[in-house]
């Protein structure tokens, strides 16, 4: 069967249900704002932050200072420190007066460049974000929290993840995942001091960076609207290139056997330049690698597939070297190697000497919305609602009123 006709096949039944869907959706309300925390720095020595007019710093006991950037915050074992001056408290905000902030972070003291441990952005770059910033003592070190509105969340997740010249209806998609996985683990933080992390830990958010007008008209366009499982937010996973059909959770994470994130055919994301891929890895750096995490590994002497998952992916895989025999996930040799370096776990071991040479198909883990699939049905025409509700089968679009936090449903157990 051609391409185009087992698009149009596999498409047809989403298409039929899709008005029904968008019937359930009610009119955004802006004046709720629903808010998100969003962790960027971890073991940061130094943070210097910018803004062009003055910003609040509010300490946890209440007391309030306005001062006029640019300010240097470091930890000691007492407290923080705030432009050389102590401040008592396990935390600080700091609140701009009009403008955004700019921030930069270093692992040590005096350090002006790098980013330390800025999860969000690029080596050297400053970060410019909306809302606030909560920096928390953590012995010698901070974390850096940004406190922001979803939606300017959402903003700066999409140019993050994809680039923002694709399709309107392709950014309308990364908004609405993105706005969703945002709200389901916001649902799940508990008492944990942020809802999310600024890297493929999570889904990569770099503030301002990249916010354009075509970003700001899908997040507008689709403001507030979530894809939900009997009405609650879904664990909207995705990622790049599926190279075949897409995974189910279950054999990715064990305790995600989810009804909506079952494998579904992906024939639409052939232009992918993640599609085809071969990696050479230094046998003596995987041993390393595989050393790092746990696992007892002598020298290697061979790496062999066993067991597979149903699309195709490697599930299991034997490792027999010096020490005895080793058997593994095929996602915990990516987790040791380098997701970058294999980038899926559909692979083959072409050849083994002093390198070993991976050749596979597809990067990240395949798991939902393939976002390069997702673009090319964009190009052919369908909506964003229907292109969610396929690589998220069993799913409705729903308007979540922004104060509103949705119980996860109730599944059997796996």
């Amino acid at each position: 069967m051609a391409v185009s006709a087992l698009i149009r096949s596999v498409m047809t039944g989403v298409l039929a249900g899709s008005a029904l869907v968008l019937g359930v959706v009610a009119a955004a309300d802006p004046a709720r704002a629903e808010s998100i925390r969003v962790l960027v720095g971890q073991d940061v020595a130094l943070l210097t932050v910018r803004s062009e007019g003055d910003v609040a710093v509010i300490t946890e006991t209440g007391d309030t200072k306005v001062l006029h950037p640019p300010l240097q915050v470091s930890a000691r074992k007492e407290g923080l420190e705030v432009n050389g001056r102590h401040l008592s408290g396990g935390y600080i905000l700091i609140r701009p007066v009009m403008s955004q902030l700019s921030l930069k972070m270093s692992k040590e003291e005096g350090q002006r460049s790098g980013n330390g441990g800025f999860t969000g952005s690029a080596q050297g770059a400053e970060l410019s974000v909306s809302g606030a910033l909560r920096i928390l003592h953590k012995g010698r070190l901070l974390s850096v929290v940004n406190q922001l509105d979803l939606e300017e969340y959402v903003k700066g997740v999409v140019p993050s993840e994809v680039n923002s010249a694709w399709h309107p209806e392709m950014l309308k998609v990364q908004a609405v995942a993105a706005r969703t996985y945002a709200l389901y683990n916001k649902m799940l933080s508990g008492g944990r001091e942020y809802d999310v992390v600024a890297t493929t830990q999570d889904q990569v958010y770099r503030g301002r960076s990249g916010v354009d007008r075509r970003v700001e008209e899908a997040v507008e366009s689709t403001r507030g609207i979530v894809v939900t499982y009997q009405r609650a937010p879904i664990y909207a996973a995705f990622s790049s290139t599926a190279a075949g059909p897409t995974e189910d959770a279950v054999n990715v994470w064990a305790n995600k056997d989810l009804p909506y994130l079952k494998g579904v055919e992906c024939p639409f994301d052939l232009d992918s330049p993640y599609y085809q891929w071969k990696a050479n890895v230094k046998v003596e750096q995987l041993e390393q690698s595989l050393r790092r995490q746990g696992f007892s590994i002598g020298t290697v002497a061979t790496i062999t597939p066993i067991l597979y998952s149903r699309a195709g992916r490697v599930a299991r895989l034997r490792i027999l070297h010096s020490n005895g025999e080793t058997v593994l996930r095929g996602e915990d040799l990516r987790k040791a190697v380098g997701y970058t370096v294999i980038p899926s776990t559909q692979f083959e071991v072409e050849s083994m000497g002093a390198e070993v040479v991976f050749t596979g198909y597809g990067a990240g883990h395949a798991v939902g919305l393939c976002q390069w699939g997702a673009k090319e049905l964009a190009e052919l025409g369908y909506s964003y609602d229907s292109i969610l509700q396929y690589y998220y089968p069993g799913t409705e679009l729903h308007q979540v009123a922004s104060t509103q936090v949705l119980a996860p449903p109730t599944l059997p157990a796996p």
